[in-house]
């Protein structure tokens, strides 16, 4: 238990230690200052920009930086959405893969283009290697269009007045060429020389120990599986993700990929106080975050290191902890660590299968997601927090009786009404459309029989966690829930959709306003935003929106499983 203890440890500590030097890296990309790999990355840029006759220079204002991320997300998703429901004649199809139905082309689609990747197919038969290189180009667009809307709101804070927010289109290249591919090359090597293939060939044929021949799929995974963590992105290539050993062979993959999860939102934190030169505002949120955390991840390893109560019962060992739908070659701390660090970032990859946790810990994943801003997504979990920045620093002003101001911008009632929207509208898609699959479930049981293997608490939680999911951008899932089906694709995908990009545009417009608005010095009347108090009151307020929210659909679901156990 120790050993697994301070394996844990390792990993979070180097992924800290990764952070702050690239964090630094990021800041520079973003302010446009030089970096010692700037002859190796400029002429890429600039052929992407001559191809596409873009001029990365001119300025934008926060209307136009939007229009801008919608427009080539809907591009994209067009052109996948054609891929998907075509790829059985396409090229690279070697096994033979049928193309996708259309409600399941149009989950995928969105799915990808949103960073879900929420997956309601297996990889190894529901996509042609063609499909998945298509997945694996959405994967760097989709954390390049985050990054790039959080460069957008770093700008505008970092400006007294102004509304030149500098331009989208070279924040996303940039984020894409100088930062999400070299990492992801260097992932993906590693991988490759442990064991995950990287090969156009079809299946491989081996003989089992019992003398049986199998056929092994493989294909082009290494390359997929380093920007899926990397980019918080999380699809993964083989049906069972990470938990597959092709595509996590060993406990030095599972600490790279676990490290990758994590590295880049919390370089996004240290970035943020390089841009703004406000390193301490940086660590009062980095210290916030980590806090969350801390919240979710100790009870979640205590808890499965203790392993099942109800396996307790049957007088069976557990000197390992509960390992059901867990992997030997992690065990049970490193599994629980994965599956927070998962969740709490909209990553959602898996080594381990959530919907076996014991339920407090399957609990705990879905507070991460709820609550959707501890480390959050690459770019947009800083959005997130942003929106809890901004409710805090207005609640604090009207409780000291001062004017609430943020980096000398007046926080008002416009800013108030997008935040608050904004707020109440992850809730609002989790808590509808559980409750809609809840009453078809219930009152058409002989339709709809077929969605849930472990009716109850248990099935409750199944689709809470499906459309927790689905709304925190995550893609994980408790997978007892046959999901494949034209209700969860078009339920979830709209979903996605609308839990995607309401929640940047909502950032980026309050971060516009401001920039706009006249620049108001610091005073002695001024509330400091990098103290302990006021990241005291950050983290009250998240929690008391949290809890208050989905306290009861949780009560419902793995609160009353947990008791029912014991």
């Amino acid at each position: 238990m120790n050993t697994e203890i301070l394996g844990v440890v390792a990993m979070f500590v180097l992924t800290v230690l990764l952070a702050i030097p690239l964090g630094k890296y990021i800041g520079k990309i973003f302010t446009g200052e030089k970096t010692i790999f700037d002859k190796l990355f400029q002429p890429l840029e600039k052929l992407f920009f001559k191809l596409s006759g873009i001029d990365a220079a001119q300025e934008m204002n926060w209307k136009q930086h939007l229009v801008a991320l919608l427009t080539i997300n809907l591009v994209w998703f067009l052109l996948t959405l054609f891929i998907l429901m075509n790829i059985g004649w396409l090229p690279f199809n070697p096994d033979g893969n049928p193309s996708m139905s259309p409600d399941l082309a149009f989950n995928t689609t969105i799915s990808f283009v949103t960073n879900t990747n929420l997956q309601h197919y297996s990889g190894e038969s529901g996509l042609s290697y063609f499909g998945q290189l298509t997945l694996m180009l959405l994967q760097f667009i989709s954390a390049g269009a985050g990054m790039a809307a959080c460069a957008v709101v770093f700008t505008a804070m970092k400006e007294k007045t102004t509304d030149k927010l500098g331009n989208f289109y070279n924040y996303f290249v940039k984020s894409c060429v100088r930062i999400l591919l070299p990492i992801s090359i260097v992932v993906a090597t590693l991988l490759v020389f442990n064991g995950t293939p990287m090969t156009l060939k079809g299946k491989d044929q081996i003989i089992s120990m019992q003398g049986d021949t199998i056929n092994v799929s493989r294909g082009p995974a290494a390359a997929m599986i380093a920007i899926k963590q990397l980019g918080t992105n999380g699809g993964g290539y083989f049906g069972v993700n990470s938990a597959h050993p092709l595509e996590n062979p060993n406990y030095l993959t599972n600490m790279a990929e676990n490290i990758s999860i994590l590295l880049i939102p919390i370089a996004m934190i240290f970035a943020l106080g390089f841009v703004l030169k406000r390193k301490k505002l940086a660590w009062v949120i980095f210290g916030v975050m980590t806090l969350g955390f801390l919240f979710f991840l100790i009870p979640s390893i205590a808890l499965e290191l203790k392993g099942n109560p109800a396996i307790d019962h049957m007088h069976i060992n557990q000197a390992l902890g509960s390992m059901e739908g867990k992997e030997i070659r992690f065990g049970s701390a490193a599994s629980a660590y994965w599956g927070i660090t998962t969740t709490v970032t909209s990553n959602g990859s898996v080594n381990a299968m959530h919907d076996s946790f014991t339920p407090l810990t399957g609990m705990f994943t879905m507070l991460g997601m709820m609550v959707n801003s501890f480390y959050g997504g690459v770019g947009v979990g800083f959005l997130n927090f942003y929106i809890f920045i901004i409710i805090a620093v207005f609640i604090s002003g009207l409780m000291v009786g001062r004017t609430p101001e943020f980096l000398g911008k007046k926080i008002e009632a416009r800013e108030m009404k997008i935040a608050t929207i904004i707020a109440l509208l992850h809730p609002f898609l989790i808590l509808t459309g559980t409750a809609i699959a809840s009453f078809l479930y219930a009152h058409h049981p002989d339709t709809y029989a077929g969605w849930l293997n472990n009716p109850g608490n248990h099935g409750f939680s199944e689709m809470l966690y499906e459309f927790t999911s689905s709304s925190a951008n995550n893609g994980s899932g408790f997978e007892g829930l046959g999901d494949n089906t034209p209700f969860w694709n078009i339920a979830c995908g709209i979903v996605m959709l609308l839990a995607r990009f309401l929640p940047i545009i909502g950032p980026v417009a309050i971060a516009g306003i401001l920039a706009n608005k006249k620049y108001i010095p610091e005073s002695a009347g001024t509330l400091k935003t990098d103290t302990l108090t006021f990241g005291i009151m950050v983290f009250a307020v998240i929690i008391i929106i949290a809890a208050l929210s989905f306290f009861p659909a949780l009560t419902l679901g793995p609160i009353a499983e947990h008791f029912k156990i014991y």
